[in-house]
């Protein structure tokens, strides 16, 4: 059987390619959501409206070659943020990908503006980060959808200073109704809510992201009544975790928060889960977050080891800075979740030492690396300066072996 998998552009039929067009000529049976298949209404053609994968294998699997092709009509172009990245290795069909034009190459070519210098961003049933992007950016495609509207975008914007960037806002795309706004985000706080729209934003005054270097001053975090991770530790930490920009981090036990601000600086465009169950923490925590403005944390009050199992989105790198006794039962959470997640676990105590050596030592597709950190601050006494100790801190790592499947 061979499957189609089309890209229709913004939706215009005109904007088809050549291909496409052919391909759907061949094809008996058109499946995709309404707004494809309406231009194909009345054609003689068998249209099936879904969009889901295993409905889409049935259907194939329905099918004789006797009954001819089939078409699964995408938006836009099927490599951009597209149902066709879920239609991969279809049992027993032959599937043929053509091309499209994207919402982004559109809206560029109507803003008269290139678009290989464009930062992009979905906020289409996504939760990719906006604000730092726009910092950092100065040109930002913008992808919106269902809550996530232009409007709704544009007060995100201008809550964090960034009302006077320039925006404009295509809405319903090649059809005949299309509209193009431009102005500023303070422009369009009042906007309704606009079903098919994309955005471009951009900003004058963006700096590069440029990897900050790990192990703040501690007098840069408010603090409170709970202990923070001092300085010297978290520098040493945060180095062996080394979290990429784009990486999702589970930060538990994660205090006051300077462990938890660290991470969401190292990955500007990730997020960071801050799991804590201590009430004083927990407000000093959201207010570090406040104070260093991070769009890309979600805080998860409560016990940790229950709490895992309501996040859905899997971590790539998790640091442990605290967890009741139950440090077994968490590990087995992460890992159920990505066998591959690296973590680091910072100990003050044997005991716990002794734990994370019980718990590895049953999983020995696991590289563990122990590192203990002794420091000393001067304090001043009369007119002399003295070294005064801190607590002996174990930094463990543990990643997963290269030579294990």
């Amino acid at each position: 059987m061979h499957i189609y998998v089309i890209g229709t552009g913004p939706g215009n039929p005109d904007l088809l390619t050549v291909q496409a067009k052919r391909a759907i000529e061949a094809s008996t049976l058109l499946v995709g959501d309404k707004r494809m298949l309406e231009p194909f209404e009345g054609t003689g053609k068998e249209l099936v409206r879904t969009y889901r994968r295993d409905e889409i294998c049935r259907l194939a699997a329905s099918r004789t070659e006797e009954d001819g092709p089939m078409a699964v009509l995408v938006s836009g172009d099927v490599g951009f943020f597209s149902l066709a990245a879920l239609l991969k290795n279809i049992p027993d069909c032959t599937v043929t990908r053509i091309a499209g034009i994207s919402s982004l190459v559109y809206f560029a070519a109507a803003l008269e503006t290139s678009w290989n210098d464009v930062f992009i961003v979905s906020r289409h049933g996504r939760q990719e980060p906006l604000i730092p992007a726009v910092r950092q950016h100065a040109k930002v495609f913008v992808l919106t959808g269902g809550s996530e509207s232009p409007a709704a975008l544009c007060r995100s914007l201008c809550d964090r200073g960034l009302g006077a960037v320039r925006v404009a806002i295509g809405c319903n795309l090649s059809y005949d109704d299309e509209v193009i706004l431009r102005g500023t985000a303070a422009d369009f706080t009042e906007r309704g809510d606009d079903a098919l729209a994309v955005m471009m934003i951009e900003n004058d005054d963006a700096r590069p992201w440029q990897r900050p270097v790990h192990g703040l001053a501690d007098e840069a975090f408010l603090r409170g009544k709970a202990p923070m991770t001092k300085q010297e530790i978290r520098s040493v930490a945060l180095s062996k975790l080394a979290p990429a920009a784009d990486a999702v981090v589970y930060d538990i036990g994660a205090g006051t928060g300077s462990c938890t601000v660290e991470l969401a600086l190292q990955a500007p465009f990730g997020r960071v889960y801050a799991f804590e169950i201590n009430d004083d923490a927990l407000r000093v925590l959201k207010q570090n977050i406040a104070h260093f403005d991070l769009s890309n944390v979600t805080v998860v009050a409560g016990d940790a080891r229950e709490r895992l199992k309501d996040i859905e989105t899997p971590p790539n790198y998790a640091f442990i800075g605290g967890t009741k006794g139950r440090l077994a039962a968490i590990l087995d959470e992460l890992y159920g979740k990505n066998e591959a997640c690296a973590v680091v676990v910072t100990a003050i105590t044997i005991e716990t030492l002794a734990a994370l050596t019980t718990y590895y030592g049953s999983h020995p597709g696991y590289d563990f690396d122990i590192t203990q950190v002794s420091a000393a601050r001067s304090q001043k006494v009369g007119a002399s300066h003295l070294m005064m100790a801190q607590n002996p801190i174990f930094i463990v790592t543990i990643v997963r072996r290269s030579d294990v499947s």
